[in-house]
């Protein structure tokens, strides 16, 4: 469905740290880093596309988060959501719901929200019964 999902930020390299270390607990491989652009872009395990990017805004202007405005990323394992959401806030990130059951979504709902040092909200979630694809 999506091509890419550009998520700004107002400082790259902190930026970058905190993308790399959520990307990294689900997985999620580095395709392209530029800071001197700047910019840098994930590919899904499928690649190469959708990417998701992160950038100052092309327009120049101040990053301003949106308010009801989430982007959600899927990944295979309980484990793997509580991975991301440590090192979301092991790297500035800020909790917008610890990682559970959300049984109003559906019976194996399990995810965990946070927003980037940024303010940008983003949730991890599984959707597999539990121990399917837990390590």
């Amino acid at each position: 469905m999506f091509s890419h999902v550009f998520v700004s930020v107002t400082d790259f390299e902190r930026g970058f740290r905190f993308h790399s270390a959520v990307m990294n607990a689900l997985g999620i491989k580095l395709r392209w880093n530029d800071p001197a652009r700047p910019w840098a872009g994930w590919e899904s395990e499928d690649g190469p596309r959708p990417y998701f990017v992160i950038c100052h805004p092309y327009d120049g202007r101040a990053h301003h988060p949106g308010n009801g405005q989430m982007m959600a990323f899927a990944t295979h394992s309980r484990e793997a959501v509580r991975q991301a959401y440590a090192a979301a806030l092991s790297h500035g990130g800020t909790c917008e719901g610890p990682p559970g059951l959300r049984p109003e979504y559906h019976d194996d709902y399990y995810g965990a929200y946070f927003r980037d040092p940024d303010g940008n909200k983003f949730c991890v979630a599984c959707h597999a019964a539990e121990g399917i694809n837990d390590a």
